[in-house]
C-alpha cells in the first residue's frame, strides 16, 4: 500500500519580498511625513485556474506599509506625528507616488495625507 498518514500538511509561506530587498528596506528612512508602500501582488490567475494576460490584470490599490517617516512640520514648527506604522494594510490612489526600486523589489513612496485610508484587520 503507497498511502500512508504522514500527519497534518505543512504550508510554507513565501514572502513576496527577497531577503536582499529587505535588507534595503530596513536601512532606508524615509524624510518628514512619507510613507513607503509595498502594492499588493496582481492576481495573475483567476479562481478557476484560468491564467490572466497582462492587459486584463487590474493594478490594486490596495499595499502595506514598509517603512514610515518621523513625522512633518506644521507651519509654526510644532512635529505632527505619523498616523500609519509599519505592517498597516493601506488604501491608495490610483495615480500618484514616487516609483521606488529596492534590489529587485518595486515600491512606492507617498506622503502620508496622500493615503486614502487604513483596512482594519
Amino acid at each position: 500500500e503507497l498511502s500512508r498518514d504522514l500527519g497534518p500538511t505543512v504550508v510554507h509561506c513565501v514572502p513576496r519580498t527577497s531577503t536582499m530587498a529587505k535588507n534595503l528596506v530596513s536601512k532606508f528612512m524615509p524624510l518628514f511625513n512619507r510613507v513607503l508602500v509595498q502594492r499588493v501582488a496582481v492576481e495573475t490567475k483567476t479562481a478557476s485556474g484560468i491564467l490572466l494576460p497582462e492587459s486584463a490584470q487590474k493594478a490594486l490599490n490596495e499595499g502595506t506599509v514598509v517603512a514610515v517617516g518621523a513625522g512633518g512640520r506644521a507651519p509654526d514648527g510644532t512635529k505632527i506625528p505619523m498616523e500609519l506604522k509599519i505592517g498597516d494594510s493601506v488604501l491608495l490612489p490610483e495615480y500618484g507616488g514616487q516609483k521606488v526600486k529596492l534590489g529587485d523589489e518595486d515600491f512606492v513612496l507617498y506622503q502620508d495625507n496622500d493615503i486614502l485610508g487604513v483596512m482594519s484587520k
